[in-house]
């Protein structure tokens, strides 16, 4: 009868959740899934923040009269402008009649002067063959485009008042809850690699 005095070492296996943690489709949904967060923030700052903050208003093209540069569903945001800067090839917000509600946004084509001094300004749509028919006075002017957001306009036009407090939040409780979520198991990983390692 003989003993066997090696000593036998188990072999381990590796588990399937390291596998699934440094497999290719796992890198891949983690890119896809900051990506997407990063959109999603971004677009909130540009729709929602970043106008409310520097007292710029966003507004909804609804006709092609600007195309191709601001498409119907593009989100405009307009801010607040000296008369005396706005250029030829400037793209303003006004008054359709003054002291109305209904705006429309038209760029600058030429400007003119009165005896008296007073300044008007002639518009045209981008997509249209004429200029306007009646120039634009300083007080029609609600301010120029400073940037827009192709579609969000859509998006814009279905979101308001009440409805739009209350998805702002959603949004944000959302996209911060997943961006703990990511980060803790993010911090997870690193510990258990660090734990594992050192054992």
């Amino acid at each position: 009868m003989t003993t066997d005095d090696t000593d036998v070492i188990p072999v381990v296996p590796p588990r399937e959740e390291d596998d699934e943690r440094t497999g290719v489709w796992w890198w891949v949904s983690r890119v896809v899934s900051y990506a997407l967060l990063a959109v999603m923030i971004l677009i909130l700052l540009a729709t929602v923040v970043v106008p409310r903050v520097t007292g710029a208003t966003p507004y909804t093209v609804l006709t092609q009269s600007m195309e191709p540069t601001y498409p119907p569903g593009s989100l405009i945001v307009v801010r607040p402008v000296e008369p005396g800067e706005l250029a030829i090839g400037t793209p303003i917000t006004y008054q359709i009649r003054s002291g109305e509600p209904e705006v429309v946004t038209h760029r600058i084509v030429a400007t003119r002067q009165s005896g008296a001094g007073e300044l008007t300004f002639i518009t045209r749509g981008d997509n249209n063959g004429a200029d306007d028919e009646n120039p634009v006075q300083v007080g029609q002017i609600r301010g120029e485009v400073w940037y827009s957001v192709p579609y969000m306009g859509y998006v814009n036009n279905w979101l308001n008042g009440e409805q739009r407090k209350i998805t702002v939040a959603v949004i944000v409780i959302g996209l911060f809850g997943y961006a703990v979520v990511m980060f803790a198991g993010a911090g997870v990983d690193r510990y258990r690699a660090r734990r594992e390692h050192s054992s």
